[in-house]
C-alpha cells in the first residue's frame, strides 16, 4: 500500500481545480469550488491541516451537520455529497488520502420531483418587475438586462456573452456564440450556439440603450460586449444582484407578503438583496419564461431551440403547467384539425 503525503485541504482543493479545469466547464468549476470550499472551511474549523487524517466518520459528520446546522433540502445535500465524492476520489490517486475512503462517502438518493427546483417568476410578476423598470428605470442597464433575459429565455452566462456585433438591428436577433477563449463560454458550448428572434419593443430598448446609456469600452480581449458597465463585460454576479433586487415586491409593487418595512429591513441592502425570501436569482427568470412560453401555445419544440434545453429536460424540470391545462391546450389543437 501507497504511503500517504501530507497535503493541506486548501491547497489539495486548489490542484484538484486546476487539474479539473481541462475537462469541465467553467461553470461546472465554480460549482465544485463553491461547494467544496464548505468542507474545506469545515475541516478548518475542526483544525484538519493535512488531508491525511480525513476518515470516513469526519465526512459523515460533515454530511449530518450540513443537513442540520444549513438546512440542506435533499437536492442540494445529494449535490454537495456527490461533489464531495468526486474530490475525495481525486485526492486518493494522489495519495491524499486512503484508498477506497471515497467509497464510504454517502449521498442521499433522491426523488426526480425533489432534483427539480420549482422556484420560478410567474408571468404577471415578470410583467410588473418590467414595467417598474420600463416606466422609473427605463433603458437602465438593469432594465436592458432582465428585458433580454426574459425575452430570450437565455442563461445569465448567454446574457453576458453578448457583443454588439451580435444584435442585428435590421433583422431583429440576437446570435449566441460560445466563445470560451475570451471568458464567454456557453452551457452546451457550440451546441448553444443560435439565433433567437426578438420583438420589436426589445430592438427599440437596445437601440436606446445602445445610442444613448451604453458605455462604450471593450472588455479584456479586446471585444466590444453588448452589456457593459464602465470597466468592461457585465459580471454574472452583477445579473444575479439585479435579479434579486428588483422582484423584490417592495420595489416593483410596493408591497411586502412578510410585513416589513422597506426602509428598515437588511434586504434592501445593496449587497444583502439575495436574502430577501419572497426574490429570486436569474433561474427562475429562464424556468418562469419557459413556462409562460408554453402556457402562450408555443410548440415544446420551437421553445427548445430558442432556450438552448432539450424538450425532455423541459418536460422534467421547467415544464410547470399543470396537466389540465396541458389536457386544454391540447383540446384547441384538436379542433382545429
Amino acid at each position: 500500500m501507497s504511503e500517504l503525503e501530507p497535503i493541506d485541504p486548501s491547497k489539495a482543493l486548489e490542484l484538484y481545480l486546476e487539474d479539473r479545469r481541462g475537462n469541465l466547464s467553467r461553470g461546472t468549476i465554480i460549482n465544485h469550488r463553491s461547494r467544496l470550499s464548505s468542507f474545506v472551511e469545515w475541516l478548518d474549523e475542526r483544525e484538519i491541516t493535512n488531508l491525511n487524517e480525513l476518515t470516513g466518520r469526519l465526512i459523515k459528520e460533515y454530511q449530518i451537520e450540513g443537513r442540520k446546522d444549513s438546512d440542506w433540502a435533499p437536492a442540494t445535500e445529494k449535490g454537495m455529497m456527490d461533489t464531495t465524492r468526486v474530490f475525495i476520489r481525486w485526492c486518493e490517486s494522489i495519495e491524499a488520502v486512503e484508498s477506497g475512503l471515497s467509497q464510504r462517502v454517502q449521498s442521499p438518493a433522491v426523488k426526480d420531483t425533489d432534483m427539480a427546483r420549482h422556484e420560478q417568476l410567474d408571468s404577471q410578476t415578470a410583467q410588473s418587475v418590467l414595467n417598474n423598470l420600463e416606466r422609473y428605470h427605463y433603458c437602465s442597464r438593469a432594465h436592458v438586462t432582465l428585458a433580454v433575459m426574459w425575452h430570450t429565455m437565455a442563461r445569465k452566462g448567454a446574457v453576458r456573452s453578448l457583443d454588439l456585433q451580435d444584435y442585428d438591428a435590421d433583422e431583429r436577433y440576437l446570435q449566441f456564440k460560445h466563445r470560451p477563449d475570451t471568458d464567454t463560454p456557453l452551457k452546451n458550448k457550440t451546441k448553444s450556439q443560435r439565433h433567437v428572434a426578438i420583438s420589436e419593443s426589445i430592438a427599440d430598448l437596445l437601440d436606446d440603450w445602445i445610442e444613448h446609456k451604453r458605455p462604450d469600452v471593450t472588455d479584456d480581449y479586446g471585444r466590444e460586449p453588448l452589456i457593459t458597465t464602465s470597466k468592461g463585460r457585465i459580471a454574472g454576479s452583477t445579473i444575479s444582484r439585479y435579479a434579486y433586487k428588483w422582484t423584490q415586491p417592495c420595489r416593483h409593487d410596493g408591497t411586502c407578503p412578510l410585513g416589513r418595512d422597506p426602509k428598515t429591513c437588511d434586504a434592501t441592502d445593496h449587497s444583502r438583496v439575495s436574502t430577501c425570501p419572497e426574490s429570486v436569482s436569474p433561474h427562475p427568470f429562464r424556468r418562469g419564461s419557459i413556462t409562460h412560453w408554453l402556457r402562450s401555445d408555443v410548440p415544446s419544440q420551437a421553445v427548445s431551440g430558442r432556450a438552448d434545453v432539450s424538450e425532455r429536460v423541459i418536460e422534467k424540470h421547467y415544464d410547470e403547467r399543470s396537466e389540465r391545462e396541458r389536457m386544454e391546450q391540447r383540446r384547441s389543437y384538436l379542433g382545429n384539425i
